[in-house]
């Protein structure tokens, strides 16, 4: 198979369920780069989230933050962010709905929380406290809270023109802006790079990477993947705690490779 970038996610998909990346699968990785093809990280998380993951695999491009970012060793070549006076209503609507909820904020690589536990949270610990009061004027690129009903989340994603995302087995919602999404930020590292979307392989397992998967020459399910994902899949893999994208990767990628 003719592969000129490799995409995939994070949770679940590329890293086992204890979130650990085996040293198979960071071996795989980078005997593709040694070939030539490009390793491009594709996840939901914060940038300061996926930090960890950055510096384990080295990807040669991180797509972070639900789509709305795009780095290269850390450096920013991508942002599609919201409108400002947007994004703090969004966040007044949130904190009307509950004083108390937790709201994290993504402007570029920072990340503002108003928890009092940040230093304990694993994987934002590197956040900005920030409780609100007053208004962000910065670039938002992502709003992320917990609630406990999705209308009034579909609710507070209509008034305020934004895309509402939720994920697998969480009541956590992200407000995006109105176009932005991993496809988004794909179609565009694509096209800067001149690479076709048909010499793109991609793994997924969650309702976010469905896209993802149907717009990319070949679309890869890990066996954990929801049933949505792998229906639209071209193929499934083996789960993420079988090393499921390496095992794919080094039999219908790298075979064609070593003979």
């Amino acid at each position: 198979m003719n592969a000129k970038m490799i995409l995939t996610d994070l949770d679940h998909t590329l890293l086992c369920s204890d979130g650990g990346i085996s040293e198979y699968t960071k071996q795989i990785l980078k005997k593709c780069q040694s070939y030539g093809i490009l390793i491009v990280m594709a996840t939901a998380r914060y940038w300061i989230g996926a930090e960890r993951y950055i510096e384990e695999i080295q990807p040669d491009y991180e797509i972070t933050t639900d789509g709305t970012l795009i780095h290269r060793r850390g450096k920013q070549i991508y942002s599609c962010s919201m409108d400002i006076n947007d994004a703090n209503q969004i966040i007044q609507d949130l904190m009307k709905q509950n004083p108390n909820t937790e709201i994290t904020v993504a402007a570029g690589r920072q990340v503002f929380w108003n928890s009092y536990h940040i230093s304990e949270s694993e994987k934002l610990h590197k956040a900005v406290f920030n409780n609100y009061e007053k208004p962000l004027c910065c670039p938002i690129n992502k709003i992320v809270a917990e609630l406990s009903d999705n209308n009034i989340a579909l609710k507070i994603a209509n008034k305020n023109h934004c895309r509402l995302q939720g994920y697998r087995g969480e009541d956590w919602y992200a407000f995006l802006p109105e176009n932005s999404g991993k496809i988004q930020a794909i179609i565009e590292l694509a096209k800067s790079l001149n690479i076709s979307l048909s010499d793109i392989v991609s793994f997924g397992d969650d309702i976010n990477d469905m896209e993802m998967l149907q717009i990319c020459g070949t679309g890869v399910a890990v066996s954990n993947a929801v049933m949505d994902v792998k229906n639209v899949a071209d193929c499934v893999a083996l789960s993420n705690d079988e090393d499921g994208v390496a095992n794919w990767i080094e039999k219908n990628i790298l075979m064609d490779y070593i003979f």
